[in-house]
């Protein structure tokens, strides 16, 4: 899995007849503190991630292993979102802040 930054929606009404009719959202890749990283992907949303918010995506094959996935032509899924990351005893992200 990979962290990433909910940077906003895609918007797609002329699609391929298997890619589920579902929220798309733009997603800017970032360490595990939230320092942003200059690439972007497209990722499928199923569980509600809202702009700004850290997400957990599974990328590749993993990513097809949902009932919403499974078998379609999909490449990146969020998977999580991200509410605290410890490293070593201190706090590297909060969602809080």
């Amino acid at each position: 899995m990979i962290f990433g930054i909910v940077a906003g929606t895609v918007v797609s009404d002329t699609r391929c007849d298997t890619l589920p009719p579902a929220k798309y959202l733009l997603v800017q890749g970032c360490d595990h503190s939230g320092k942003t990283k200059d690439d972007y992907l497209v990722a499928l949303d199923d569980i509600g991630a809202g702009p700004g918010e850290m997400v957990l995506i599974s990328q590749g094959s993993s990513a097809l292993q949902t009932e919403i996935t499974s078998k379609k032509p999909i490449d990146a899924v969020i998977v999580g979102i991200v509410d605290l990351i410890d490293e070593h005893g201190s706090i590297a992200y909060s969602k809080q802040g």
